[in-house]
Formats: C-alpha cells, structure tokens, sequence
C-alpha cells in the first residue's frame, strides 16, 4: 500500500465533452483495472487510491486524458460512476458534475437502501456527502467554488469523497480529496489531499489545527444573545478596512491586498442565526451542519472571534507541495521518486494483470510511461 500524499497539480480548465469512443473504452479499462484491484487487494484499498492525488492523476492518464487537464477529474469520476456497482465490485459512484452532484442525497440514498444498508449507515454516509461539500465551501474559503462533487462507498460503508471547484477570475480548478477511514473530524484537517494550480497567497482556513480556539469561539458567539452579536458586529464594520488587521501587524505573513471574497460580510442573515441561537450547537461540526450556514456566516464569526477575542484564525493556504513547483531544490518541498515508483509500479501491474484485448493493454501501458515521463518533467522544471 502506498501512503497517501498531500500535493498540487496544475489543472486548467478545458471546454468541450470527451468523444463517446473514449468514453466506452475508458470504461472498459477502468472496469477492469478496478476489477483486479478489488480482487487482488479489497475495496478499501481501491477507495485509498482514489483519495491519492498522484494516483488518481496517474489513473485518468492511463484511461486516455492529459496529466494536467481539470476535465480528467469530472471525466474519471463519470466513468466509475456509470460502470462500477455493488454487485461487481463492491464499490459505487454517486454524484457528479453540476446537476447531478445536487441530486448526489438521493441517488445515494437509493442505492444504499436497495444493497440492504441499515437506516445508521445510511445517515452517515450522507452525512459525509454533505459535510464534506460544506466544508470545502464555507470552511476552506480560497476562492474556488464548488461544481463537482462525487462520493465513492464500498459495501462495507467505507468511504471516499472527489470534488474539485473552480476560480473564475483564473480559469483553474481546484480538486480535494477525502479518505473515510482517516476523517477523525469533519472540521479538523480532514482531508487526504487538496490540489490546485499554486498556492494562494491568503485564504481563511477554518479546517486548520491553529483554529481550535476561532471555533470554539464561534460557537459560543452563535450561543450568545443575537443583540450581543449583532453589537460585536457593527462595531467591525465600522473599521475602513480590514487589512491592517490580517497584515503584518497581526503576527501573520499576509501583507498582500485581500481577497474580496474574504472581506467582513457588509450584512449577515440575521433570522439565520436566530434560528442557530435557538438550536444551540455544541460544537463547529453542529454549527455547519445547519442549513444556511455558509461562508459569509463562517467568517463574519472567525473575524469577531479573531478581532475582538484574540482567537487565532489561519491564513495559510492548506495546500501542502506542487507537483508542478516540487523540484530538486525542495521548494516547496522535495520530491518523492519513490512515490512515483510505487504508483508507476502498481498501475502497470493492475493493467498487466487485467483481462484486456492486447491492444488495450499496451496502449495504456504507453499511456502510463507518458504520464510517468511528464510527471518527471514537471517534477525537474525547477
């Protein structure tokens, strides 16, 4: 088992639909090198592949797309999502691209009852469905708005989450990746990768460790009595501008303009968080978990409980290294060869032990030295 990397890959957006040719063979071939990993090893360690960035890149190279193309993500999800099921493989695909990751409850839902999962189960895993997206959406605020969503289960209710968002101001997209098995908290650094074109220089990141004392804070604000809330807020608002507080004053690194999407909320849903007041959450997982809740709410709360509390709220991009930056200098940190090895290694064993035509094989055997040749490429360009 390979261990899971955190990285960056570029991912430019492409227009366009993949030919129907491509699709049906890359759902041959993905059939059957899913079938040989699920038959060599189990599920779970299907659903581990897929939270890898590196492998999950090296895979839709493998099925026919280009390394650093942002329709690889929705294409490959697709394509596991209409040929993988419960009864072949254990696994199934539920969700997608625009539409259809809003109707991701239901199929799921579907599914699930119909393979016999209790009533629990069944809660959970759309529970993970729907965390999951909120989070990367009002948690993670960097700039990347979600329009992909896809969650992958095995039969034993094991689970793994692919959704990417894009930054319209850029033309990138952004892909975050969730494990089940390593999820300890919803809030708390859940993800097993989050990749993008670069690091941003300031995005509020409210998943981090660094954060404990801005949730535990925002929770306790929503507890308060909205006119308290509403005080600390005006007075906020107030300020000409936040800069000066997330600048160099502060302590932080930030000394850039920031971001709009990241300024204080010029107005907040007051019935909104009336509504949250009377629920009273017990802890951030509860506060997000209630409809409505979403960025302008989380914010406004992490900058009341940084500005007026002292709580420490991160500013850091939680992207970890770049695929596309790593280099021989370590910047922003080295590269790993022998994850590129064991991937390679493993990949070029599941196609060469699948049942495919002779010409399949060998030409996603060509496609994965490419996709290994590029990946050096890029890895030395520094």
């Amino acid at each position: 088992m390979v261990p899971v990397k955190t990285g960056v890959a570029e991912l430019p957006l492409h227009s366009g639909h993949a030919p129907s040719w491509l699709i049906e063979r890359m759902r041959k071939l993905a059939d059957a090198i899913v079938t040989v990993i699920v038959e060599s090893y189990d599920t779970g360690e299907f659903l581990r592949r897929i939270s890898d960035p590196f492998w999950f890149q090296s895979f839709g190279c493998v099925l026919g797309f280009d390394w650093h193309s942002s329709g690889l993500t929705t294409v490959v999800t697709g394509v596991l999502r209409e040929c993988l099921n419960f009864d072949k493989h254990g696994v199934m695909v539920a969700g997608g691209k625009g539409s259809k990751s809003k109707r991701t409850p239901e199929e799921l839902k579907s599914a699930l009852v119909s393979h016999g999962f209790d009533e629990g189960k069944v809660e959970y895993l759309l529970r993970a469905s729907r965390l999951s997206a909120k989070v990367d959406n009002a948690l993670v605020q960097d700039g990347y708005n979600l329009y992909h969503h896809a969650i992958f289960v095995d039969e034993k209710g094991k689970w793994a989450v692919v959704q990417q968002g894009m930054n319209v101001s850029d033309g990138y997209a952004r892909r975050y990746h969730w494990l089940g098995e390593s999820v300890k908290s919803f809030v708390v650094e859940p993800h097993s990768s989050i990749l993008s074109d670069g690091v941003s220089s300031i995005v509020l990141n409210m998943t981090s460790r660094k954060c404990e004392d801005a949730r535990k804070v925002s929770v306790d604000l929503v507890c308060e009595s909205p006119p308290k809330l509403i005080r600390m807020f005006n007075a906020l608002n107030k300020q000409e501008s936040l800069t000066k507080w997330l600048g160099e004053e502060t302590g932080t690194r930030i000394v850039e303009k920031v971001p709009a999407y990241l300024h204080m909320p010029k107005r907040v849903n007051w019935d909104l968080l009336k509504k949250v007041y009377e629920s009273k959450p017990r802890n951030y997982e509860e506060l997000i978990e209630i409809r409505g809740v979403g960025p302008s709410t989380v914010r406004a709360l992490a900058l009341i409980a940084s500005l007026i509390f002292g709580a420490e709220v991160d500013w850091r991009d939680p992207v970890k290294y770049s695929f596309a930056v790593g280099g021989k200098d370590g910047v922003p940190y080295p590269v790993s060869r022998r994850t590129m090895d064991e991937v390679t290694k493993f990949l070029r064993e599941m196609i060469e032990a699948a049942e495919l035509e002779k010409e399949a094989k060998f030409e996603a055997l060509k496609r994965l030295a490419r996709a290994e040749q590029i990946t050096v490429l890029e890895f030395a360009r520094d």
